[in-house]
C-alpha cells in the first residue's frame, strides 16, 4: 500500500507539471510509470499480446524495438559466446562467502553489459544477448537424486537466501539506480526440486508449515530484502494448481504478503502444459490457459501461448484490464533497463573485460573457496619428492569443468593441464572413464548433436549460440578425442601395469554434467533422465578405486559432481577425498593449488552427504520429515557445513554478549586458514520442528597460530519460527539453544541457552 500511494503522489505531481504539455512516452524526463501507461495507451490488443512473449517481436509503428526477455546467467553470462565461467552455484554455495558470490555477479553483470551493447551495435539482438536473467535457481535441495540441485545454493532456506541476495546485488546494482544494470530472477516459484522426469504433471502437496519454513524463505528474502525484479513460477502443480497460475502463490502471497511489484515470468512452455494430454490437463484449450495464465498475473510467458490472448479477451475468458495490468510491469520495467532508450550508465565499460585477467582470477579464486576437502590421512598437501599419477575420466574434460547453464569459454585449463605444469614427471593416461562401454549416454545440451551435422547444420548451431564455427569444429575435435581414448577402456591389470612404481594415484573421479542435469534423455545404471536413481560413484570407477587400494597405492580422490555422493567404500579404499563440484574453466589451476599445497582448502558442505539411498525417503515425498540436516535423524556420511583444512581450528569459550554471540577461534595449526563459523538454533519444546536451523554463519581469515574474535549478530530474525496461529514463520517468544561450531555435527557444536 505504501507503494501505491508514494506511486500515485510520483503520477500525480507528474501530471502537475505537465498539465500544459503532452505527455510522450519518448520523453525521457518522465518517470518510467508514466511513460510506459503512456505508450500502454496507445497500444493494440494484438500489439499487447506480443509484448508478453519472451520473444517480443518489434512493434515498428511506435519504435518499440524487438526484446528477448531469455538470457542466462547461472555462473556467468550463458550461452552468448565466451565469457567467464565461474563455478556451478553448489560449487560456490560451499564458500558460504556472501561478498565474493556479489563480486563475482557483479563481473557478470558487466559482461552482460558489454556482450549486449555489442549485439545492439550489431543491429541484430538474439535470444541470450539482453539484459533480463533467469538466474538465481533459490529451490532447496532437499534431495540428493534430483538432477538440477547443482544450480541450487544448497539444502538450507537461510543460507540459500543469503547467497542468493549477493546474487541479486551482483546482477541488479544499486537499488537507488535511475537505471537497472540488469535484471535478476528468483526461480522457480515453488516447491520445486526434482524429479526431472514427472515435473510438467507432479502435484506438490506439502504442509503448511514446510512451505513457509524451507521452500518460501529464500524467495522472500529475495523479494522483500533484495528487492529481485523477476520472479520465474514453477512447472508443477501446487496444491492442484500450476504454479503459474496458482493464485494462493501469486497473488495472495508474493503480492499480497509480501508486496511484489515487479514481474512474474513462466519456465519455458509450461503454459502448455496447461492442457497437454498427460501433463496437468486442468484446461482443454491455448486459449483458456493464456486467459488463466494472464488473470493470475503472469506478466512474460517463456514460448508462444500468449499469441491466443486476443482471442481470450474477444472471447470473454480474460478481461483486458488484467492484461493492461500485467503489460504496464513490462514497459515500466524496459524503459527502468534503459533498454527502450538504449543507453545506461555502463556503456563506457571496456570490452577486455570479458573473460579478461581479473575476471578469470575472480574465477579461480571463487574455484578456490568452493573446494570441499573431505578426508585426509596426511598425504595431502602432495610431497613433490613422490612420484605421482593423475588418471581418471575426469582429469582432461572442459565441458565437464563448465557444468551447465554455461558459456564456453576461450580457454579452460583441465586438471592435467595444471599438474603437468607444476609436477614435470607427472604419469598420466586416461583409464577406465564413466563414458566407457558401460557409460555410453546421448547427452543433451551444449554441442552434443554437432558431432553428425553438416556444415549448414554447424552454421545454424553457431548462430544459434552466438558462437563460432571453429568454436563449434573445437568442440567436435575434442570430443572425437575423448570417445578414442575411451575405447577400448582399459581393464583394471592394464592400469595397474602403467602405475609401476607410481607412489600416490591422484583419480579425477565422479561424474558430469552430461548424465545429470535438467530433463536429459540419459537412461543408464544411475542415472535416469537427468536424475539419479543411486548416490554411488559409477562401478568402474569404484572397482578401480578398490585395486589401487589393494595394490598399495595411496589414492587421492577428486570427485566432480554437483550433488552429494555416496562415498563409503571410498572412505575406505583412498587416503584422501577433494569434493571438487564443477569449478568453472580455473578449476584445474584451483584443484592443482590446494593438491601441492598452493591454497589452503576452506570450503564447507552446502548439502548433507547420506551413506547410501536407504537413507533417504521417497524421492516424490517433499516433506520435509527425513530430508536434509534439519529434518535427517540418522548418522550421515558427511554433515552440512562439514570441511577440513590443512590447518586446525579451536573454538573457545562463546557468549551471548547484547544482541550477539562472540566466540574466539584459534587458528592452531603453521598453516593461514580460513574457518566458516556458523550459528544454529533449536528450539528445544518445538518437537515436531527441525532439529537445529542455520541463522547466521561468518567466514573469517585466521592466521597461523592466532586468534580471531567472531561476531554473529542476533536479532528478531533470528529466532523465526513457525506458529501454528499465525500460520507462519514469526519471531516467536521463548527458550531456544544457540548452537556454534565449524559444522552442524552436535559434536562440533557449543550449546548456550536463550530467551528470546
Amino acid at each position: 500500500m505504501k507503494k501505491l500511494a508514494l506511486l500515485l503522489c510520483a503520477l500525480v505531481s507528474v501530471a502537475a507539471c505537465t498539465s500544459k504539455k503532452e505527455i510522450s512516452w519518448k520523453d525521457r524526463t518522465l518517470p518510467p510509470e508514466v511513460r510506459a501507461r503512456d505508450l500502454l495507451s496507445q497500444l493494440t490488443l494484438e500489439e499487447k499480446a506480443v509484448l508478453t512473449m519472451h520473444n517480443s517481436d518489434p512493434i515498428e509503428r511506435l519504435g518499440i524495438k524487438r526484446y528477448n526477455w531469455w538470457s542466462e546467467a547461472l555462473h556467468g553470462v550463458a550461452r552468448n559466446g565466451s565469457a567467464t565461467v565461474f563455478p556451478q552455484p553448489i560449487g560456490m554455495a560451499s564458500s558460504f562467502d556472501t561478498e565474493k558470490i556479489e563480486v563475482v555477479f557483479t563481473a557478470a553483470s558487466d559482461e552482460a553489459r558489454v556482450k549486449n551493447r555489442q549485439a545492439v551495435e550489431s543491429g541484430d539482438v538474439k535470444q541470450y544477448q539482453g539484459l533480463t536473467f533467469w538466474t538465481p535457481n533459490i529451490n532447496i535441495f532437499r534431495d540428493p537424486r534430483w538432477g538440477r540441485g547443482m544450480e541450487t545454493y544448497g539444502e538450507d532456506p537461510y543460507l540459500t537466501g543469503q547467497l542468493g541476495m549477493a546474487v541479486v546485488r551482483g546482477l541488479q546494482g544499486p537499488d537507488d539506480s535511475p537505471i537497472r544494470k540488469t535484471h535478476a530472477c528468483a526461480k522457480h516459484y515453488a516447491v520445486h526440486s526434482g524429479l526431472e522426469s514427472n515435473r510438467h504433471r507432479f502435484d506438490a502437496q506439502v504442509s503448511e508449515r514446510d512451505l513457509r519454513e524451507t521452500y518460501l524463505p529464500a524467495f522472500k528474502d529475495l523479494v522483500t530484502k533484495a528487492h529481485v525484479q523477476e520472479v520465474m513460477t514453477a512447472y508443477n502443480r501446487f496444491r492442484g494448481d500450476p504454479c503459474a497460475a496458482s493464485k494462493y502463490l501469486v497473488q495472495d502471497i508474493l503480492r499480497g504478503e509480501w508486496g511484489y511489484d515487479g514481474m512474474v515470468v513462466s519456465d519455458c512452455w509450461a503454459i502448455p502444459n496447461f492442457y497437454t494430454k498427460g501433463q496437468h490437463e486442468i484446461v482443454d484449450t491455448d486459449v483458456q490457459a493464456a486467459a488463466m495464465a494472464v488473470k493470475n498475473g503472469l506478466d512474460v510467458e517463456c514460448g508462444s501461448t500468449f499469441r491466443k490472448i486476443p482471442e481470450a479477451v474477444e472471447s470473454g475468458l480474460l478481461d483486458e484490464a488484467d492484461l493492461d495490468r500485467n503489460l504496464l510491469r513490462i514497459l515500466t520495467q524496459r524503459f527502468k533497463l534503459g533498454e527502450m532508450d538504449g543507453e545506461s550508465p555502463w556503456d563506457n565499460l571496456d570490452p577486455a573485460i570479458v573473460e579478461g585477467p581479473e575476471h578469470r582470477a575472480l574465477s579461480l579464486d571463487m574455484a578456490h573457496e568452493s573446494m570441499v576437502l573431505l578426508q585426509n590421512n596426511g598425504i595431502l598437501p602432495l610431497n613433490p619428492g613422490q612420484k605421482i599419477a593423475l588418471i581418471g575420466p575426469n582429469a582432461d574434460d572442459v565441458e565437464m569443468l563448465w557444468g551447465n547453464y554455461n558459456a564456453v569459454p576461450k580457454s579452460t585449463v583441465t586438471l592435467l593441464d595444471a599438474m603437468q605444469k607444476r609436477l614435470p614427471g607427472l604419469v598420466s593416461f586416461r583409464a577406465c572413464g564413466i563414458l566407457d562401454a558401460e557409460y555410453k549416454p546421448d547427452p543433451r545440451g551444449r554441442f552434443a548433436a554437432a558431432m553428425n551435422m553438416n556444415e549448414k547444420e554447424l552454421e545454424e548451431l553457431a548462430k544459434q549460440y552466438a558462437v563460432g564455427i571453429e568454436d563449434i569444429r573445437n568442440y567436435i575435435a575434442r570430443e572425437q578425442k575423448n570417445q578414442m581414448s575411451f575405447l577400448p577402456a582399459l581393464d583394471v591389470e592394464a592400469v595397474l601395469k602403467q602405475l609401476e612404481g607410481v607412489d600416490v594415484v591422484v583419480f579425477a573421479g565422479g561424474i558430469s554434467p552430461r548424465l545429470e542435469g535438467e530433463e536429459m534423455p540419459v537412461h543408464v545404471p544411475g542415472f535416469s533422465g537427468g536424475d539419479r536413481t543411486d548416490l554411488e560413484l559409477p562401478a568402474v570407477q569404484r572397482r578401480l578405486l578398490k585395486a589401487l587400494h589393494e595394490s598399495g597405492k595411496k589414492v587421492v580422490l577428486v570427485t566432480f559432481s554437483g550433488c552429494a555422493l555416496g562415498l563409503v567404500p571410498e572412505t575406505e579404499t583412498c587416503d584422501a577425498i577433494l569434493q571438487a563440484w564443477y569449478p568453472g574453466q580455473e578449476g584445474g589451476t584451483a584443484i592443482a593449488d590446494i593438491l601441492v599445497g598452493d591454497v589452503n582448502p576452506s570450503g564447507k558442505l552446502p548439502v548433507t552427504y547420506y551413506k547410501n539411498v536407504d537413507q533417504l525417503p521417497e524421492v516424490e515425498d517433499y516433506n520435509m520429515e527425513g530430508h536434509t540436516y534439519r529434518y535427517f535423524r540418522g548418522e550421515p556420511l558427511y554433515p552440512f557445513g562439514y570441511g577440513l583444512s590443512y590447518t586446525t581450528f579451536a573454538y573457545g569459550e562463546a557468549k551471548v554478549k547484547g544482541k550477539k554471540v562472540v566466540v574466539p577461534v584459534t587458528n592452531t595449526g603453521d598453516r593461514d586458514g580460513a574457518e566458516v563459523v556458523q550459528l544454529y538454533v533449536r528450539k528445544p519444546d518445538d518437537t515436531a520442528g527441525p532439529i537445529k536451523t542455520l541463522r547466521g554463519f561468518q567466514r573469517v581469515n585466521v592466521p597461523a597460530g592466532k586468534t580471531v574474535e567472531v561476531t554473529i549478530p542476533l536479532d528478531k530474525e533470528t529466532f523465526l519460527w513457525w506458529d501454528e496461529k499465525a500460520q507462519d514463520m514469526v519471531p516467536v517468544r521463548g527458550n531456544y539453544e544457540l548452537l556454534v561450531g565449524g559444522c552442524s555435527a552436535d559434536a562440533a557444536l557449543q550449546c548456550l541457552t536463550y530467551r528470546f
